[in-house]
């Protein structure tokens, strides 16, 4: 299908749109079809954690040949699962960026041959504006609004003040919370995926272990996490020295109550002092029950109304790039067939055209 064909389609507000997206940034291989950007008719999403336990962490080459051996499986499973005829989808739509080189191409290449096969058009899709739109899955998001993005690699503030528009008004120097949760886990002996143990063990903690707050500069919007990561590893080597062993809960604790006031403090700040009506909590690191806690309790505080999607569209998935995409199929803006993996991809130049 030609872009002048698919824009004249796009015109007809009444026809719904079946997108079939595809998510392959890192580690997770995920096929969907959502209807209208926020009916989820399928969501299948195969995880390669155990494969990436032995290595204490993602192996790029490992990951991608995983994504290899499942893509083709897990694309008819969720056009299967969505009741939809391929000839029936509007569009392909994969992710295109940031992430993993390797891993980007494999989601690509299978979409750019379902497109041609298909005669469907081909949306490219930045896996950070999937996060962010995984909200509208399960909410309606009202503009201007304010997403905080916490991720594996990502940790930014971004104001959205009209739909499908991104300005980055905050972002991380050094390590993303999700890298510094992954960090202090290992310090603390946890395996990976990390996180969610630092989370649990900090949540069951009565003892806290006082640890640095970085705020940088006055009025930053900025995160640093490098300097509270090695405050940990100081920490951790001081117990060990003495002898001690009991101490794991308390640090545990204490780093995670760091990132979290750091984190809502910057997101309270960046809601006052903008135009933004809403919040949007966005990225894996959003599955932290800490920082679901503390950001909920925080905001109906200073009545400033949140979205937070549910656990299953926190970490990578299809569903949220299906989202995404539909902003693009809405302005007509389609990508061509020559469509190339961009592991550093811009989300302001992403943005949806005015």
């Amino acid at each position: 299908m030609n872009l002048e064909s698919a824009v004249e389609m796009n015109i007809d507000e009444q026809q719904d749109c079946y997108i079939l997206a595809v998510e392959t940034s890192c580690d997770e291989t995920s096929a969907a079809v959502v209807k209208n950007g926020n009916v989820v008719l399928s969501n299948v999403i195969a995880s390669q954690i155990e494969t990436h336990k032995a290595f204490g962490g993602v192996v790029p080459e490992v990951a991608s040949r995983k994504h290899v051996e499942s893509i083709t499986l897990i694309l008819e499973e969720a056009i299967q699962q969505a009741g939809i005829p391929p000839e029936k989808l509007s569009a392909i739509a994969v992710t295109e960026g940031p992430g993993l080189v390797g891993a980007l191409l494999v989601g690509i290449m299978a979409a750019k041959s379902l497109a041609f096969a298909l005669d469907k058009p081909l949306i490219g899709t930045h896996h950070i504006a999937g996060h962010i739109y995984a909200n509208q899955l399960t909410n309606e998001i009202l503009y201007p609004c304010m997403a905080l993005v916490v991720s594996g690699g990502h940790t930014e503030l971004v104001l959205m003040e009209k739909e499908g528009s991104f300005k980055l008004i905050g972002r991380t120097r050094d390590d993303a919370v999700g890298e510094a949760y992954d960090k202090v886990a290992r310090a603390l002996g946890f395996p990976y995926p990390g996180g969610p143990y630092v989370d649990k063990l900090a949540c069951e903690s009565e003892e806290v272990e006082t640890l640095p707050r970085a705020w940088l500069e006055p009025g930053s919007y900025d995160f640093s996490f490098s300097g509270l990561k090695s405050a940990v590893l100081n920490t951790v080597n001081q117990h060990r020295m003495r002898g001690e062993d009991e101490f794991h809960p308390a640090i545990a604790r204490g780093f995670q109550e760091s990132v979290i006031e750091v984190l809502v403090e910057k997101a309270v700040r960046a809601i006052r002092e903008t135009s933004a009506v809403q919040l949007l909590l966005c990225g894996g690191v959003a599955a932290n029950r800490g920082l679901r806690t503390a950001l909920s309790e925080r905001c109906e505080q200073e009545k400033i109304p949140l979205l937070i999607p549910p656990l299953v569209y926190c970490t990578d998935n299809a569903a949220m790039i299906g989202a995404a995409a539909y902003l693009k199929w809405k302005n007509g803006e389609f990508s061509n067939l020559a469509l190339k993996a961009e592991p550093s991809l811009s989300l302001e130049e992403w943005s949806v055209a005015t």
